[in-house]
């Protein structure tokens, strides 16, 4: 791990676990388990919540965003399913996709044909337009 590395585990909280999330991980987590993308599941050790429930949190793999959890994971963090994925994952259906996150603001993000951030060229006018006029 160079100096920077060790900058951005103090500083960069946006981008993975800071020191004082590893360490707060390494004392009161217990690892739960890991999806696709590369987030990391975390369980409390004790009933350490106000309601009385062990308290559940993800680690995220690179930038800090939420929509890059998955639907069964994220019924595991809400306690929606009491068993992580890992144990109980859900059953799918032929139709459904795979996850993914919300790309908006990215390059990876959706640009309609005819948008101005879109690669391609706008299709010609087909005439078809008359504008309107005040009488």
């Amino acid at each position: 791990m160079g100096f920077d590395d060790v900058l951005n585990k103090i500083f960069a909280w946006w981008n993975g676990a800071t020191i004082g999330t590893l360490f707060t991980i390494a004392k009161r987590g217990r690892f739960v388990g890991t999806d696709e993308i590369g987030n990391k599941y975390y369980e409390a050790k004790d009933n350490s919540s106000y309601d009385g429930r062990k308290r559940r949190w993800v680690v995220y793999e690179g930038y800090a965003d939420a929509s890059k959890v998955p639907a069964d994971w994220h019924g595991w963090l809400r306690y929606t399913f009491d068993l992580p994925p890992t144990e109980a994952p859900l059953p799918r259906r032929a139709w459904e996709k795979d996850h993914l996150p919300n790309f908006t603001g990215t390059p990876m993000a959706w640009r309609p044909q005819g948008s101005l951030a879109a690669e391609a060229k706008r299709p010609a006018a087909t005439g078809d337009y008359q504008a309107w006029t005040p009488e």
